[in-house]
């Protein structure tokens, strides 16, 4: 009864600010674009998709034609089109091969649902959740990916999990080195709905798990010897699995599925927490290894352009600090409905900070990219990360298009500069955001231009 009771809170709270809409609307277009893929009468189609749009959105009003909110497709209608795919495998019995893939919710912490994620798809489905492949995929294959895993849930507490069969079962898939075939016995056929929302990113149905079995695994034996390690901390953990080049979403996975620290001390971990946990551990550990190695000589600018979102590092020669800059053009995913340019930023020193940062885990996911980079290269220097988007980019899809952008950003051949000078007019040619716009911003940039002047004199 108690959880029964915690789970009608976490309900109430996930959809306080979100109503139930109905858009004959869509059935019509889905009618439309899907008949030939649905195979179903009209009939049933117009009760297909449910859609929860937060109160005051245009989305009901606007019908996919007009598109109010000025980008340049439809979001509602992009998630419909890929959702429908999805919604026709929908059943309380789900078989697939599982990537592997874990979620753990947030929602109510500490008492949260929490459980595996299983396609419908037999096969190797390793790229399903696996961000650091998804670099080159549309909207499209990014929406099939998230709406295929079906999650089966199960309500938990964090702090003692351990009496959870099924999270037992869920490590045990998190321990997994490939895809591994699963069956979900689900309560119910999940809900065939889903959220529109600019805070939201895609994900797929769920249900309550009624039973959860798995075929034989091949561990992963980097992860396995850290979870039968039980003297060991997570932070020790996860840097000794990223130095051994274990992917950073295996890592989060398992740091999130409770799977790493002292035994007394491990716990569920919210997966949207643990991505930004995972990003801010290893960053801050390869940061005190570059601080000790010489300063670039030049002044670089690195781009990278993906689903309409321009990424550009702008590294400085001096010693480390580091500044992530945004800037959300109108009719974007975090600026729908104004018409001047949102930006925001936040910083560090060379000797760190000790509060979150307001712009949240793309902080951290940026910071971690360039810190790869500069560590591989055995030099530190000033980094600016300016991101750009534009009303192309029409929904959010994951602090993970963050790190992948700037790592593969610099990658890439950059423009090498002389001077200050040199750069920033080169800047002001890249970039949509007025120079004096950035400068105004750009708190990390101020100083080193005044630092910079200063200099000159001295010499």
């Amino acid at each position: 009864m108690k959880f029964e009771n915690e789970a009608k809170k976490i309900k109430s709270k996930r959809f306080i600010k979100i109503v139930k809409a109905k858009i004959p609307w869509l059935s019509h277009v889905i009618d439309e674009n899907l008949a030939g893929d649905l195979n179903i009468e009209k009939k049933e189609k117009s009760n297909l998709i449910k859609i929860k749009i937060p109160k005051g959105s245009r989305c009901i009003y606007c019908r996919g034609a007009k598109l109010l909110c000025g980008k340049s497709n439809c979001p509602v209608i992009q998630r419909a089109y890929s959702f429908s795919k999805i919604e026709k495998k929908l059943s309380n019995e789900i078989e697939g091969c599982s990537p592997p893939s874990i979620f753990v919710g947030r929602i109510g912490y500490p008492i949260v649902y929490a459980g595996p994620a299983v396609p419908p798809v037999i096969g190797d489905t390793s790229i399903y959740d696996t961000p650091e492949l998804w670099l080159g995929k549309d909207i499209h294959e990014l929406l099939n990916f998230r709406f295929s895993l079906i999650r089966g849930k199960t309500l938990v507490n964090v702090k003692s999990f351990e009496t959870s069969k099924f999270i037992e079962k869920t490590q045990e898939l998190a321990l997994a080195k490939n895809p591994v075939e699963a069956e979900m016995i689900l309560k119910s056929k999940p809900s065939a709905s889903f959220i529109i929302d600019s805070e939201v990113q895609p994900f797929g149905p769920g249900g309550v798990l009624k039973d959860f079995r798995i075929g034989g695994i091949s561990s992963e034996q980097k992860i396995e010897r850290m979870f039968y390690d039980e003297d060991l901390k997570a932070e020790d953990a996860i840097i000794d699995l990223y130095k051994n080049r274990l992917e950073i979403s295996k890592i989060q996975k398992a740091f999130s599925i409770g799977m790493f620290g002292l035994k007394s001390q491990r716990r569920l971990v919210p997966t949207r927490w643990s991505i930004t946990a995972v990003d801010s551990i290893i960053s801050k550990n390869l940061i005190e290894e570059i601080k000790q190695y010489p300063w670039i000589n030049e002044y670089r600018i690195y781009e990278f352009i993906h689903l309409d979102r321009k990424f550009v590092v702008f590294l400085l020669p001096d010693a480390w600090s580091y500044e992530l800059i945004e800037a959300w053009y109108p009719r974007t995913t975090w600026n729908p409905n104004s018409n001047f340019i949102a930006i925001c930023s936040d910083g560090e020193s060379y000797f760190g900070r000790s509060e979150y940062p307001s712009i949240g885990g793309c902080y951290f996911a940026a910071r971690l990219a360039v810190a790869e980079a500069l560590k591989n290269e055995k030099r530190q220097g000033r980094v600016i990360v300016i991101s750009e988007a534009y009303p192309g980019h029409i929904m959010p899809v994951g602090v993970w298009e963050v790190r992948e952008s700037v790592r593969e950003a610099l990658k890439n051949s950059p423009q090498v500069f002389n001077s200050l000078e040199e750069s920033l007019r080169y800047l002001s040619l890249i970039l949509k955001t007025k120079l004096s716009q950035l400068l105004e911003t750009s708190e990390n940039l101020r100083y080193y231009i005044k630092q910079e002047k200063l200099t000159k004199y001295l010499k």
